[in-house]
């Protein structure tokens, strides 16, 4: 088995596109084929640790695991094998883009992994080497267009020192006036 991408770089809220190569060298029967995505986060981080020598708590630099995203796509139901089959099977996976980029730091460092799994009943699931995935913040085209909008405003006098405001405010910007109506 192994695992083939058009891209081995995609944008947060792209879909990973790639398939999943199988030789079979034995007659077998799958119960589903799919990928495992993860996304984890490693960060070292400044704890109170109690030491009993000194009897009281001393700050301690500790690293903390968290699993940000993690999915087991199928990619088909239950399926048969024959001795000598070649069978590619497509990979179509979106990236949320609400997920983090792969990023390294000195504090942190947010990794991507993929693998593909036979899953087979009666003996341990067939897997993949896992692969690191590069997942970049989207580019400048694929972000939100802005509009530009363009209203009106109606200026109206005030009434004390005569000097122009905006008829939606409540106070005159230039002489701090209640405005009457």
């Amino acid at each position: 088995m192994r695992l083939q991408f058009t891209n081995y770089s995609v944008a947060l809220g792209d879909n990973l596109q790639g398939t999943l190569n199988v030789a079979s060298k034995e007659d077998f029967e799958t119960t589903e084929i799919r990928c495992e995505i993860e996304c984890v986060e490693r960060a070292k981080v400044i704890e109170q640790v109690y030491d009993a020598a000194l009897k009281r708590s001393i700050p301690q630099v500790v690293e903390k695991t968290i699993v940000v995203y993690s999915a087991k796509p199928a990619l088909t139901g239950p399926s048969h094998f024959s001795n000598g089959e070649v069978r590619s099977i497509p990979i179509n996976i979106n990236i949320p883009a609400g997920a983090r980029p792969t990023y390294s730091g000195v504090d942190s460092k947010v990794t991507w992994t993929i693998k593909g799994v036979l899953a087979v009943d009666g003996r341990p699931d067939k897997t993949t080497e896992t692969v690191e995935l590069q997942v970049i913040a989207p580019t400048v085209q694929a972000a939100a267009v802005q509009r530009e909008v363009i209203r009106t405003v109606v200026m109206i006098p005030c009434r004390y020192c005569q000097g122009l405001m905006d008829q939606t405010l409540t106070v005159c910007p230039n002489c701090g006036a209640k405005r009457t109506i």
